[in-house]
């Protein structure tokens, strides 16, 4: 039998983890004036307040237009939300207001709902736009219906995409596995507990647009095995051989987003993605291709970014669970480039082994992999929508 040394959080490092999390929840938005008319009455106008739209209007999304991240703090009733320390957007504190649901129609047919929200003050500055469903800069969206003030939106809403289909998961025995072949009951590979078993899969089918397209890092990238689809948010774990100034841990935890670099890892926009989620009695380290990745969450901030559907089947198998992350500082864009980037991490000329299961490369930075991966190229993780 593989005996796995125990690398279990302490209490410090729990604390650190805690002090480093971010609070609330997180959602991506548009300034209201990124989604404007293209055609129609309101010509060249941003998206408005409800008396000022007209049906039928053709609304565009701004080419090139990038969300900011709004982070929350944790409320039960989101009409009574307030921004939190650390938000992209507005200053701690202020309300976060529903203002108006829109259901557009895009000129391929899909439905796509938007919710308008106001920030702090009045004030055109002040209005911003949530999609509750894909959007894209190269697609137009005709007004259909208006509701204003919904009592039934979640800021939210957004999916906590993960894998895939066709992501390899290690199994316990080192296999990898495509994940829609597993099962819940199965065990897995984790980098700290050992075999884990699997407790539930979530399962969803979006447009590969906008924030719900993948993030494809190409084999051998990072020491994966093969090219791994992921979604934009979900977190890769990225280990710093000795701990950098102003970082609480050795250990990162980074969202996929952060890494693109456009030529080893890049958001593919094409058809429709089977994406899955993975769920274990506590927050996971897997590995997918090869490499550690976080496994989801499940605490009352994701679970309320889950689809309506998958949320009520986590809420009824697992009542009152609530994770806490993994052990680990969460490093955004703005650290990894003070590090010289993404390519910190990268597979590159001659690597020593510091430890089982560890390349090191001549940064510093270690890649953890999992036992027994090889350098193959995967399939296509999209189909045609």
């Amino acid at each position: 039998m593989t005996s796995f040394p125990d690398q279990s959080p302490s209490q410090d490092q729990r604390a650190a983890t805690a002090a480093g999390a971010a609070p609330g929840q997180a959602c991506q938005v548009f300034a209201a004036g990124d989604i404007f008319v293209s055609s129609g009455v309101n010509s060249g106008d941003g998206l408005g307040l409800p008396d000022e739209v007209e049906s039928g209007d053709i609304y565009q999304l701004e080419l090139g237009a990038a969300p900011s991240r709004l982070l929350l703090e944790a409320a039960a009733d989101c009409g009574a939300q307030r921004v939190a320390p650390g938000s992209a957007v507005g200053q701690a504190g202020d309300l976060v207001q529903l203002v108006a649901r829109y259901t557009l129609m895009a000129d391929d047919g899909d439905r796509v709902e938007l919710l308008l929200i106001r920030i702090g003050q009045d004030g055109a500055d002040a209005l911003w736009v949530l999609p509750l469903s894909p959007v894209s800069d190269r697609a137009e969206y005709a007004l259909l219906a208006v509701e204003v003030s919904p009592r039934d939106a979640r800021l939210t809403a957004m999916m906590s995409l993960s894998f895939a289909r066709g992501t390899r998961i290690s199994l316990a025995s080192g296999r990898m596995v495509a994940i829609e072949t597993l099962r819940p009951g199965m065990k897995l590979l984790t980098r700290d507990h050992g075999p884990q078993e699997l407790r539930h899969i979530g399962r969803a089918s979006l447009r590969a647009i906008g924030a719900f397209a993948p993030v494809v890092i190409l084999a051998g990238t990072f020491g994966n095995s093969g090219d791994l689809f992921v979604g934009q948010h979900h977190r890769m774990f990225l280990y710093q051989r000795h701990k950098l100034p102003g970082l609480a841990t050795s250990e990162l935890l980074v969202q996929a987003r952060h890494l693109v670099d456009e030529e080893h890892v890049f958001i593919r926009e094409a058809g429709v993605t089977d994406w899955f989620s993975l769920i274990f009695d506590q927050h996971e380290i897997i590995y997918a291709e090869g490499i550690p990745v976080e496994s989801l969450m499940v605490n009352d901030a994701t679970i309320s970014r889950l689809p309506p559907q998958f949320a009520s089947e986590v809420r009824a198998q697992f009542p009152g669970l609530a994770h806490l992350q993994h052990f680990g500082t969460e490093a955004g864009r703005q650290f990894l480039d003070s590090i010289g980037g993404p390519t910190h991490w990268r597979s590159r000329g001659a690597s020593g082994k510091s430890r089982a299961g560890a390349v090191t490369n001549d940064s510093g930075a270690e890649r953890d992999t999992a036992p027994g991966v090889s350098g193959q190229s995967s399939e296509d993780r999209t189909r045609p929508g």
